[in-house]
């Protein structure tokens, strides 16, 4: 079955991401969020996102205005309905993502992909909420998801590889890479990144050295784009704790224990970039 129709539950920042991707290509999309004012957050930083793209050349106007007409917003679920492959982008938490998959199930199609954007969660616990679990499929992108090419696909126990294959072409004409990964708590990217962070956190709660110490030698001496703590704050310190919480869950190993700094630092509120606060301090 072609893809025409791409449905993206959740407009935060990896959903419009991931619906700005999937237009670019030519796919008619609905990104579905129960808040409308975060729809209008989504539609006006997807935007912003295309105007800079056609500002440094990397395609004409007329794709962004095309683009643009192809995205359509609803704040129902049941919007869903006509699409033929969807998407789920909310935020990790297990109880929210299963039941949007089991009303899903019944919204959509028997032949229709059901995906997550989990960047931790277990995908077969996921399709075990359907009726559908060989067309249940993790679509992990990275976040800016129009810049960073790396789509991990993950594949539950009973994913077909029919579905996986729909998935990884569905990937490669969004212009990414996909990387098959199995089903295991924090996949590849999570299960390396988050306890080098969570180390980093453990470094600076000790004393070992300073914010700025700790993110310069990684940057210098490892030659990474930005520091563990920035990097942190860039993806959400709710979200570190988020995803820590489910790899010391999955797999009852202390070395990922989230260290207690990370945690006092959520329940304080100060979660990064987007609270304005989290290791370092942002202007709104």
């Amino acid at each position: 079955m072609a893809i025409q129709a791409f449905a993206v539950i959740g407009a935060g920042t990896m959903g419009n991401g991931i619906a700005q991707v999937a237009a670019t290509a030519g796919l008619q999309v609905c990104l579905i969020d129960a808040q409308p004012a975060q729809l209008d957050r989504a539609k006006s930083g997807i935007t912003k996102s295309l105007a800079k793209f056609v500002e440094k050349g990397v395609i004409p106007a007329e794709q962004k205005d095309q683009a643009l007409s192809r995205i359509a917003t609803a704040t129902e679920l049941d919007a869903a309905g006509a699409a033929d492959f969807a998407v789920e982008a909310v935020f990790e938490d297990f109880s929210v993502k299963s039941e949007i998959f089991r009303r899903l199930d019944k919204i959509c199609r028997p032949e229709v992909i059901l995906a997550s954007n989990t960047s931790s969660i277990a995908i077969t616990r996921l399709a075990a909420a359907t009726s559908r679990p060989d067309r249940v499929i993790g679509m992990h992108f990275m976040n800016p998801v129009p810049l960073m090419k790396l789509v991990e696909i993950i594949r539950g126990i009973a994913t077909s590889d029919d579905t996986y294959r729909v998935t990884r072409e569905l990937s490669e004409q969004f212009g990414k890479v996909p990387v098959e990964v199995n089903d295991y708590p924090g996949f590849i990217s999570n299960r390396v990144l988050m306890p080098m962070i969570n180390e980093a956190i453990f470094a600076l709660m000790e004393g070992v050295a300073g914010r700025e110490a700790i993110d310069t030698v990684m940057k210098l001496g490892m030659n990474h784009p930005m520091g563990p703590l920035t990097l942190a704050d860039f993806i959400g310190l709710d979200v570190c704790l988020n995803i820590l919480e489910v790899l010391y869950e999955g797999f009852r190993d202390p070395k990922y224990r989230p260290c207690p700094l990370l945690r006092k630092m959520v329940d304080a509120g100060w979660l990064g970039r987007k609270s304005g606060r989290g290791f370092y301090e942002y202007q709104s």
